[in-house]
């Protein structure tokens, strides 16, 4: 009884690893959230799908872990990393009564890789990820998260920065971290990471306050050391300084 959790990445084929392409390969249903489902559709031939809307995270491990246990290949694929904001720690947790099911977590690129390489190299050093949905985090906590990290001089990725319903929340963590980080600290924003119509800029944290951004877009805070080359963002790792 076999079980795959798998990290497709931003979605291209292209940046699809070979090791995921195969598990896919292998099983008899994918399973899925609709918006995944659509990008892999092409990959997925005949196969069986098993897929639900947004929220419904814990019915989707559910349908997976029961067809597994029926016997068939299952594999359930998220976006990016799937032990990054993915499903695998859920889907150990629905699967915690079953050990006589195989699990095997696949890793693709994550937001946070994907999105640095379309910027430059932002991350080289010590960095922090932060989503800013309070869906299943406290707001309490986040701000607490944003303040530390700001305070340690991380350099910080977030996922998730606004919606609808969080249309200002960008502009909230921003006033936070300008308590510990000027306010010409460079910054940078990917949207549609791996997919058509990406496209990066790069502002100062001042100017990324009143940036206008969505949940296709992923954000990248300097330290005090990240510095603009050639266009790009770059953080040394202090290398020059040994």
């Amino acid at each position: 009884m076999k079980l795959y959790v798998i990290g497709i990445g931003p979605g291209g084929a292209d940046q699809m690893t070979p090791r995921a392409r195969q598990a896919m390969e292998n099983s008899d249903i994918i399973a899925g959230y609709t918006t995944y489902i659509d990008l892999v559709r092409p990959l997925i031939g005949d196969k069986e799908i098993l897929q639900t809307p947004m929220k419904k995270e814990i019915d989707r491990c559910n349908l997976a872990r029961d067809a597994a246990l029926s016997g068939k290949t299952v594999s359930m694929i998220c976006s990016g990393d799937a032990g990054v904001y993915g499903m695998a720690g859920l889907m150990y947790q629905v699967c915690e009564q079953h050990p006589e099911l195989d699990i095997e977590v696949i890793p693709g690129i994550t937001a946070a890789c994907g999105g640095a390489a379309v910027l430059g190299a932002p991350l080289i050093h010590d960095f922090a990820v932060i989503s800013l949905s309070d869906l299943l985090t406290p707001w309490e906590t986040i701000v607490k998260r944003l303040d530390l990290a700001s305070q340690a001089d991380f350099c910080i990725c977030l996922y998730n920065p606004s919606s609808r319903k969080r249309a200002d929340y960008l502009q909230k963590a921003c006033d936070i971290m300008l308590r510990s980080k000027s306010p010409e600290t460079p910054c940078g924003t990917v949207r549609n990471i791996g997919r058509d119509g990406e496209q990066g800029e790069i502002y100062t944290l001042a100017q990324l306050r009143d940036t206008k951004v969505d949940m296709f877009t992923t954000v990248f805070i300097g330290n005090s050391q990240t510095r603009v080359i050639h266009g790009k963002l770059v953080t040394p790792r202090g290398y020059e300084n040994k």
